[in-house]
């Protein structure tokens, strides 16, 4: 029977997914019957700061969004910007007779379901549809056979949840007390950070070394062919029987490893030993052959998903993440959040047929292939993720542009290639000798692959994440030779060669990093990299992560006061205790007792809920962690030595490097220079840090004030070029007697270069009196963060251009206030640069200058460039990819505040009275009142300022 046809016999049914997209796709597939409406995501959440608390709430309660004292109950509250779409399925519910919950099946897709149930309260039946890919047989399928609510997975990505906003709420306050304000912490997010930081540091740490070897280039005397060259290269690996140096032999301290007995060959040596062997003769010692045999990968799973679009297509993994998503909501692919390798029946079945019909019989197995997962905790398992349907349409047939073109068919190519015939051939080891005129005996080797049948290689070849490794299918070919040939030495040449220092993480590599040390999901990394990066801890310079000095003072402090948080093996074994849970081998509320509160040892649940430091019985948890900051030193966490008496400190306003001196008084000086933001760690020596201190401050004298005798200095500040006066010595600079100095910031047509005293002192005599109105109220012309404006009481009007700060009239003003205020936006202005045509939307891609600095638009989504951008050199694909990024993280939330401040209906002033006088007793009353509301005020400003940076973001609990 068709769902079409049963829906009609039993009235229509509501179909509930999270996406518009999904929505429309599957409306297509169910027909008339059904009603199919998106919940846009999570509907339901911990409240976003103290503001969302219901007003039952106080205390820790308020501030965390979970009760701690109870069993650790979350408060839930219906997102502000999600209030009319419940209305809007409540209302479309009324009037269903069955209820379908067809979010994704997950974690994260079970609870969406689980709060749509909750908040809803259905009065029909409830079942829960689940597929894993948007095909109208799936589809079909999946409305066949409904099942019940999981309320297992819904537990598990509970506590999940719970967790990661305890430890965000806790710990990230610490951050802006000890480091900088509005920084975060998260569970995996920090341990993120760390593998970034701490690579860094080895190659801090790192010293160079050459060693030398020979290269010999070597002729059989025959005329070559394609399949038999008649030269061929080879290395010295040997003389006298001992191995020659080479780069793995040495440590980071750029000394040969303790224990390894090799020969370190010095340019001098090197350049004599080939010397010695220009007229030697050569010969084949040995010829090693070995069949060569390599299998399929596995089909695609999420990490090696965003690992190989990320080698292959330069696609970051929040990008991949976007881009699979249209395609699964649009029916191209199966789902894409998944840990499996596994291929169905039918994908198997589809696949095979087309390696026959696109590649022919002699590249298909007897057997179908079978791929056994490695995934620890795999979680549920869908599928892998694979071309959707019965029969694979090929990248031609999808009409695919752009990324999803690009994105399919690498998927496509993966999923055929899995059931394809291994690649054989042979590899080859020719071993060659000589005596060099000194007598030395040296041995020279080369090593070559023939590919005799491509197999599954004809489909795919996996990309490498180190850029100079060698593919899988790259042929060396060498002569044919044997044992005892004659060979003749065409050139030995001496090559000097330097050790690097280890790479640094590009989001391929510290994905599968992640992953190998099984610490967080897979579905939640492309979050976790966007935070890392929105955040300042880490930045791009080409595809390398390089981590700013922020970050090394944020992770300084975990790991020297929360050490257990963002150690390694710690973490992996919390995400085993939580997929304990998951599978109901271990309760909760216990777990999460343990992990906050402490307990002892003894404990059953194991020693990772633990997040103390202690020894003996009691392990301490994290609320005990963060109760007695006294112990961090806020400037020793944030301060780095560089050497030579330099120091590099982490300021509120950035790094900066700092030498103490003692001026002819003995008194300290401090010498400080601001460290570009950009700079890598490693790039920051002592020569470097030197440069900056020499340079000039940017500070130049314009003259002394006619009026105060003070002197007046331009400078270069970090927010631009200012004016400022240098006040008395021993003028107080703190406290009620406080002084503060005159200060301007330049006009954007002035340059340090050019500024004048006289334009100094103009400057800082702003603002200017214009006049008075009619009515007596005084005009003031202003320079601000948004540029030039007049100011009269609370009304403000922009001015065209700077230089009317000073030439405006009080007529040219009034005439300006007699006109309406433009409560529109402002001529929007032409865009500094374009980039072409967004891939995704289609549309016109441009770079504008905004009031928080240039962005990118496509006129729908807009991006702000980050710190390591450029307008001048901002390439199209940065320009696509800030747009993906910043779509995959969806709209931005209105706050409670100014949802309820929008939806406020005006009210009418009451019509005034003549005051009463207030008797004693009322007095007494209003002055209580006053107290309460003002205790009120402070407790709630504190309970926003502990959400004002945001930590612990569901990111780490999406599923």
């Amino acid at each position: 029977m068709s769902p079409t046809t049963d829906t009609a016999q039993g009235g229509h049914r509501l179909v509930i997914v999270e996406s518009p997209a999904k929505a429309k796709t599957i409306k297509g597939y169910l027909g008339p019957g059904y009603v199919v409406e998106a919940s846009v995501g999570h509907i339901r959440d911990l409240p976003n700061g103290a503001a969302e608390v219901p007003d039952k709430y106080t205390g820790e309660v308020r501030r965390l969004g979970v009760d701690v004292e109870h069993d650790f109950q979350p408060v839930y509250v219906v997102n502000s910007d999600k209030k009319s779409q419940v209305k809007k399925l409540k209302d479309l519910l009324a009037d269903a007779d069955e209820l379908l919950l067809a979010t994704d099946e997950d974690r994260e897709g079970e609870a969406i379901a689980w709060h749509l149930q909750e908040v809803l309260k259905p009065k029909v039946p409830v079942r829960r549809m689940v597929f894993h890919e948007i095909t109208k047989q799936a589809i079909q399928d999946a409305v066949r056979n409904p099942r019940e609510l999981n309320k297992r997975l819904v537990d598990a990505q509970e506590t999940r949840r719970i967790l990661d906003r305890l430890y965000g709420y806790e710990v990230s306050p610490v951050l802006w007390k000890k480091v900088m304000p509005r920084l975060s912490a998260g569970r995996v997010q920090s341990v993120a950070t760390r593998l970034v930081v701490e690579r860094e540091r080895e190659r801090i740490a790192f010293r160079s070394a050459s060693y030398w070897d020979l290269t010999g280039s070597f002729s059989t005397g025959r005329a070559g062919d394609a399949t038999d060259p008649g030269t061929f290269s080879a290395r010295l690996t040997s003389v006298d029987g001992r191995r020659v140096a080479q780069g793995r032999d040495f440590g980071p301290n750029g000394l040969l490893k303790e224990g390894v007995q090799v020969l370190h060959l010095d340019e001098a040596n090197a350049r004599a030993l080939a010397a010695a062997l220009a007229d030697s003769s050569f010969s084949v010692r040995s010829v090693e052959s070995k069949p060569y045999r390599r299998s399929p990968y596995a089909p695609f799973r999420t990490t090696t998903l965003q690992q190989e679009a990320s080698r292959k297509l330069g696609m970051s993994a929040s990008v991949t993440m976007s881009v699979a998503q249209k395609l699964y909501e649009n029916g191209f692919i199966t789902y894409m959040r998944t840990d499996s390798t596994t291929l169905s029946e039918t994908a198997i079945t589809a696949a095979r047929a087309q390696v026959t019909q696109l590649y022919g019989g002699d590249y298909l197995p007897d057997k179908p292939r079978t791929y056994a997962g490695k995934v620890k905790n795999a979680q549920e398992a869908h599928e892998a993720i694979r071309p959707s349907g019965d029969r694979f349409r090929t990248p031609a047939e999808t009409r695919l542009t752009g990324d999803q073109f690009k994105l399919y068919e690498l998927i496509w190519m993966r999923t055929v290639a899995s059931q394809m015939k291994d690649a054989v051939g042979q590899s080859v080891t020719v071993k060659v000798g000589g005596r060099a005129s000194d007598g030395r005996d040296a041995e020279f080797s080369a090593s070559g692959k023939i590919i005799t049948f491509h197999g599954f290689m004809k489909a795919y070849v996996e990309g490498a994440d180190d850029p100079n490794a060698e593919l899988d299918d790259r042929e060396r070919r060498l002569p044919q030779v044997a044992e005892g040939d004659a060979l003749t030495a065409d050139e030995i040449t001496a090559d000097g060669h330097s050790t690097k220092p280890p790479a640094r993480y590009t989001e391929a590599s510290l994905v599968k990093e992640l992953e190998e040390r099984e610490i967080g999901r897979p579905s939640t990394y492309a979050t976790i990299l966007g935070t890392i990066l929105d955040r300042g801890y880490v930045f791009k310079k080409g595809t390398a992560l390089v981590p700013s000095f922020l970050s090394f003072a944020v992770v300084g402090l975990l790991e020297k006061h929360f050490g257990r948080l963002v150690d390694y093996d710690f973490t992996a074994r919390m995400e085993d205790d939580l997929d304990r849970i998951a599978r109901g081998e271990a309760q909760s509320v216990p777990w999460l007792r343990r992990f906050y509160f402490g307990e002892e040892s003894g404990d059953a649940l194991g020693d990772a809920a633990a997040a103390g430091n202690g020894d003996g019985d009691h392990l301490g948890g994290l609320k005990e962690l963060v109760t007695d900051l006294g112990a961090i030193d806020a400037r020793e966490v944030s301060s780095f030595p560089v050497g030579d008496g330099i120091m590099l400190r982490v300021g509120r306003y950035g790094p900066y490097v700092e030498r103490m001196t003692r001026d002819e008084n003995g008194e300290e000086v401090s010498h400080r220079a601001d460290v570009p933001d950009d700079l890598p760690p490693d790039e920051l020596t002592v020569e470097h840090a030197q440069e900056l201190l020499d340079k000039p401050s940017g500070d130049f004298e314009l003259g002394a004030d006619p009026e105060t005798g003070r002197q007046i200095v331009a400078k270069d500040g970090r927010y631009g070029p200012y004016v400022t006066e240098v006040l008395p010595e021993g003028t107080p600079k703190t406290g009620k007697n406080a002084v503060k100095p005159r200060t301007a910031s330049l006009f954007k047509s002035m340059s340090l270069d050019t500024v004048t005293l006289e334009d100094a002192l103009r400057l800082m005599s702003l603002p200017r009196v214009v006049g008075t109105d009619p009515e007596g109220v005084e005009i003031t012309a202003q320079n601000g963060r948004y540029g030039p404006y007049l100011k009269k009481g609370t009304d403000s009007r922009s001015l065209t251009s700077e230089d009317q700060l000073f030439t405006i009239t009080l007529d040219e003003a009034l005439a300006i206030y007699a006109q309406p205020k433009q409560r529109g936006r402002a001529a929007a202005k032409p865009p500094l640069k374009e980039l072409g045509t967004d891939p995704v939307s289609e549309k016109p891609v441009v770079v504008k200058d905004g009031r928080f600095g240039p962005y990118v638009t496509d006129g729908e989504t807009n991006a702000t460039l980050r710190r390591d951008d450029d307008v001048e050199t901002i390439t199209p694909e940065r320009g696509y990819e800030l747009l993906a990024e910043k779509r995959a993280k969806g709209p931005a939330k209105k706050t409670a505040k100014k949802a309820a401040a929008k939806k406020a209906p005006a009210k009418k002033a009451p019509a005034k009275k003549a005051p009463a006088k207030k008797t004693a007793a009322a007095k007494k009353t209003a002055a209580k009142k006053t107290t309460t509301a003002k205790a009120a005020a402070k407790k709630t400003t504190t309970a926003k300022t502990a959400a004002a940076g945001k930590p612990a973001s569901s990111a780490e609990s999406a599923e």
